[in-house]
């Protein structure tokens, strides 16, 4: 069997990214803070599902996102799946940059060693499906 495509490998990894982020955020209680908006300790559980965690998305969208790649590794053709994947990785991008302990964990004085890992392979991975699926998909 052919390795999976580049697009298949960076959904993989940021979905991993994401899916450790909120085992991290929900143990450690860090709700969501972006511009406008900030989830509570007390509710992040709750919040994951619809808001996300400080370091991840939400459920919804890590769901959708794992459809997704499944949908390409049964049929790598199929553009649906491109064109969520495009989706997700775009609306991650923005949301890794507005949500406050996200840019935090990538700078040296805000440094986690379990944190920090994942917000950039979450970044990472998002901008690598967002530039990979609209290359893939076709006019």
């Amino acid at each position: 069997m052919p390795p999976p495509p580049a697009l298949v490998r960076a959904a993989t990894i940021q979905l991993a990214a994401g899916l450790a982020g909120q085992v991290v955020a929900l143990r450690r209680r860090h709700a969501y803070d972006v511009p406008f908006m900030t989830g509570s300790p007390e509710h992040v559980g709750r919040d994951s599902w619809w808001f996300g965690t400080a370091i991840s998305a939400p459920s919804y969208m890590l769901g959708s996102q794992a459809w997704a790649v499944l949908r390409l590794l049964r049929d790598p053709a199929d553009d649906r799946a491109r064109q969520a994947l495009r989706l997700l990785g775009t609306g991650m991008v923005g949301g890794y940059l507005s949500e406050r302990l996200c840019r935090h964990r990538l700078t040296a004085a805000g440094f986690d060693p379990v944190e920090t890992p994942i917000v950039a392979l979450g970044f990472g991975g998002s901008v690598a499906m967002a530039v990979l699926a609209r290359r893939q998909l076709r006019p």
